[in-house]
């Protein structure tokens, strides 16, 4: 089981540090001379190659995009593959998305595409689906929300192709309302796992402007790690945003966006060793007394890593 061990000694700062994640990992690899069964088997698991190559098409989509090159956008289609807008306009074949995307490029010179990918599930040999997020920067004038997209890939040769990608447009609160959803979250929070302790307090601070999560890591030989991550509104970007702070000195910034019962934070930020790393971390909401987290993307130093277990955090119950 990976699930705490992969999160441990920067430990789960949900949803906004790399380090969380990836630290943990870069500490396994350059520093631990021996590191134990759980954390050795973490380290080795390679990643998927279909997952991983999956991964570079849409960082390669996305760079399509900023290029302003629609016929390149259009070659990640099979020949026959359909995009269907969030109107739910359906074009069928290469030829026709080229043309939707060289008039989506003419109208929007100066957006950039960033993809979220919130997963990619593999459903044979062949054939793989991902869930994610197509965030404009900046964003066109007069869209308040986001777009969601689910995409299936088809194999074809050595390459992934888009056989169907449908878009959604969902309307987003104002960051500030937001922020109030993080109301629940408000309390203790625990998890374990192979005999790891994770223990966490959430609370409001300088007048519920900002959400201060503090954490201490007890492994099973003792040792103690803790940091402190700061959640709240960036007004000069206008979005939630978070300050992550590791005993080793390690930190990182993430920024949130909304999803499906949770949230998603693309996160960047350096090990104490002045190592950087990248990730993208998701926290959903179970109920009102346990959440899932998970770490995904991850690299360090460029190099990339697999992704961590998901892992349920329960709420402490007050004693009475």
């Amino acid at each position: 089981m990976r699930r705490i061990l992969s999160i441990c000694s920067v430990c789960f700062l949900w949803l906004a540090l790399p380090n969380v994640a990836v630290y943990s990992q870069s500490s396994t690899v350059n520093k631990s001379p021996s590191p134990t069964a759980a954390q050795s088997s973490t380290v080795m698991t390679a990643a998927n190659p279909a997952v991983e190559a999956i991964k570079k098409e849409i960082l390669a989509f996305a760079d399509a995009f900023n290029k302003r090159d629609a016929k390149a956008v259009a070659s990640f289609w099979s020949t026959d593959g359909e995009y269907i807008d969030d109107a739910g306009r359906a074009f069928v074949g290469r030829n026709a998305i080229e043309a939707y995307y060289t008039e989506l490029l003419k109208e929007t010179p100066d957006v950039k595409l960033k993809l979220v990918s919130d997963s990619i599930r593999l459903l044979g040999d062949t054939v793989a689906v991902e869930d994610g997020q197509a965030v404009l920067e900046p964003k066109p004038q007069g869209v308040d929300g986001s777009n969601k997209y689910t995409a299936i890939y088809t194999k074809v040769g050595n390459r992934w192709l888009l056989a169907s990608v449908r878009d959604s447009y969902v309307n987003t609160a104002s960051p500030a309302n937001d922020l109030a959803d993080l109301e629940w979250l408000i309390g203790d929070w625990t998890a374990e796992e192979n005999g790891a302790i994770t223990e966490s307090k959430c609370r409001w601070v300088a007048n519920k402007q900002f959400v201060e999560r503090s954490y201490t890591t007890t492994m099973v030989d003792g040792s103690v790690t803790s940091g402190v991550q700061i959640i709240g509104l960036n007004p000069q970007s206008n979005k939630i945003q978070s300050w992550s702070f590791t005993a080793d000195g390690g930190n990182a910034i993430g920024v949130w966006a909304a999803i499906d019962s949770g949230w998603a934070a693309r996160v960047t930020g350096t090990t104490g060793t002045g190592d950087s790393t990248r990730a993208v971390n998701t926290l959903k909401r179970i109920d009102d007394n346990a959440y899932a987290w998970q770490s995904t993307e991850r690299t360090i130093r460029d190099v990339s890593l697999p992704d961590t277990n998901e892992v349920v955090i329960r709420r402490v119950k007050s004693k009475k």
